[in-house]
């Protein structure tokens, strides 16, 4: 149930997420999510594609810095309260939330928040156990 995310390192300068996105566009790789994280030098770009493994050579190959990270990602209406089920579930379990990031699937016609945690498969277990929607890697690609 876990998604591969690509983490990717660039430079903070101009020109180098247009490389990236290029790149993956090139191929015929679809970006499905995306979040960056920067400082003055340079930054994480984090993405979901509908095809990591051939993204990862791909970039690797443009002597770009790359390797894939295993995040969860969970399904929710868009009504309030619905994530802070999520992380409540995941907080009684002592689960941590690394980090996360959100976008809006139109083939789910839901939100998903991605979560990156101290334990993916257990977050995996206690929120399918809650009844709370854990998005398979396949309903995203």
């Amino acid at each position: 149930m876990q998604i591969q995310q690509l983490s990717i390192f660039v430079e903070n300068k101009s020109g180098r997420l247009a490389e990236v996105t290029e790149l993956l566009a090139g191929a015929g790789i679809d970006i499905r999510a995306i979040s960056a994280t920067d400082t003055s030098d340079f930054g994480i770009l984090r993405l979901i594609v509908s095809d990591p493994e051939r993204a990862v050579p791909l970039l690797r190959g443009a002597g770009i810095t790359v390797s894939l990270t295993d995040v969860i990602a969970v399904g929710m209406m868009d009504v309030p309260g619905a994530f802070a089920k999520a992380v409540r579930t995941l907080a009684d379990h002592g689960i941590n939330v690394d980090y996360m990031y959100a976008f809006t699937s139109r083939d789910l016609g839901k939100a998903c928040v991605l979560l990156h945690t101290s334990d993916n498969e257990a977050a995996v277990k206690v929120l399918g156990a809650s009844g709370i929607e854990v998005v398979q890697a396949e309903d995203i690609r």
